[in-house]
């Protein structure tokens, strides 16, 4: 990214890498073999050198994708997966084992705390502290140890961790952070800025934002020295050090376990990614006028939003994130409002369970996506019945303000 600027490295990605015929689009490879004229050749590619042998460990098409994230986070490699869950899977799963310890934030999406939960069934160790508090993470330290994991900003809370002073700390004392990006996308906030060493990104969201294809990725940052990691197998310690923790996650994750994007959902990723820039801006910009809309309306009891002076993680989030503060909010509606009945009013907020669309999407979380945490996690989480996760798009501002109130006025 050091000649141009974010967009017009993302636009011209493809073109600057050898695309046929002079195509500006890596075109869509949906064949799931790749022929050899030589036998030695064949064999070289299975033994590491560059190339495709089997789709299910990638194709021309995902490598194209992975090259635009590798350019977005800054990092040295990039491997996809089928979706942003696939992709955290792969990373637990392939580099931890049974005895390690974890440490996570408490502020994490509900999938991810099942995962974790099924991770701990299989005998890793897991500590949720405040991540916001790099002290906190810093207390949780064990013998064991082996990697941390927050997301930037959660979901729905919209806590904003420690990012910089965790990312130090995991450097100086041989630890793997883990960063869930996927709510402020390399355009806010550069995983490897913040020191992470590995950045998972959910295509499915931001980045491909237009809710039409499901993906994820891991990207090395290359700050990690994978030397000193003890859980890389003999198999892939070779060549440089810096290329064996993705290249076991790609090796397990892909070629083991099948989590493999697929090549016509890489190529509508890769067009979606192209605009990533100007949809955040606007749908960032969409957030804060809403918060700050909101928080006025006597109905509503609390706006959680890192945009607003009065949000916890304020200024960390004005350093962080260079002014602009995502497009994920959540909002309490006050106690005698039955969220069911607002929803149930409104006309241009989308009701669905995604999130990162064009559109501004909306839903009641305690009783949806966190509903199987149980009422301890959601609290541990902050997470009230009167919650409202929003998604917020790229409608016009009026718009969305005025569906917001209608509903309220309507209660």
């Amino acid at each position: 990214m050091a000649d141009n600027g974010f967009t017009t490295t993302v636009l011209h990605s493809d073109r600057r890498s050898s695309v046929e015929h002079g195509a500006i689009h890596k075109p869509l490879h949906p064949s799931c073999e790749y022929a050899f004229n030589d036998a030695r050749e064949l064999a070289a590619v299975f033994q590491g050198k560059s190339g495709f042998t089997y789709a299910r460990q990638g194709t021309p098409t995902t490598q194209a994708l992975e090259n635009k994230i590798t350019q977005m986070e800054g990092g040295t490699n990039t491997v996809s997966f089928s979706t942003g869950m696939a992709a955290l899977t792969a990373i637990f799963f392939t580099l931890l084992k049974k005895g390690d310890h974890l440490i996570s934030s408490h502020y994490i999406f509900g999938n991810t705390n099942s995962l974790l939960a099924t991770l701990m069934d299989l005998g890793v160790e897991v500590t949720f502290v405040d991540a916001t508090n790099v002290e906190e993470v810093k207390a949780a330290l064990r013998p064991n140890t082996r990697m941390v994991f927050t997301e930037s900003i959660a979901n729905p809370g919209t806590q904003v961790a420690d990012m910089r002073a965790i990312g130090q700390w995991c450097l100086e004392n041989g630890l793997v952070y883990v960063l869930d990006n996927t709510l402020t996308t390399p355009w806010l906030c550069q995983g490897k800025a913040m020191g992470a060493a590995l950045v998972m990104n959910s295509l499915s969201k931001y980045i491909g934002g237009h809710g039409h294809a499901l993906g994820g990725a891991v990207t090395d940052t290359g700050l990690y020295d994978w030397s000193q990691y003890p859980n890389i197998n003999d198999a892939y310690r070779k060549g440089a050090s810096s290329s064996w923790g993705l290249t076991q996650i790609k090796k397990k994750g892909l070629r083991d376990m099948g989590a493999t994007l697929s090549s016509d959902s890489a190529h509508r990723l890769a067009i979606g990614a192209e605009t990533l820039s100007l949809r955040m801006a606007k749908a960032c910009d969409n957030a804060l006028a809403l918060a700050r809309a909101f928080a006025e309306h006597k109905r509503v009891e609390r706006v959680h939003y890192p945009g607003m002076p009065s949000h916890p993680q304020h200024q960390r989030s004005m350093e962080f994130f260079g002014g602009r503060f995502g497009a994920i909010m959540s909002v309490e509606l006050a106690a005698d409002i039955d969220v069911f009945d607002f929803l149930n009013k409104l006309r241009v907020f989308v009701l669905a369970t995604h999130l990162g669309d064009t559109r501004t999407l909306v839903l009641p979380v305690a009783h949806t996506i966190y509903y199987e945490m149980g009422a301890q996690r959601r609290a541990e989480m902050g997470i009230a019945d009167n919650m409202l996760r929003i998604s917020v798009g790229i409608e016009d501002t009026p718009d969305l303000i005025n569906d917001f109130f209608q509903a309220l006025d309507d209660c």
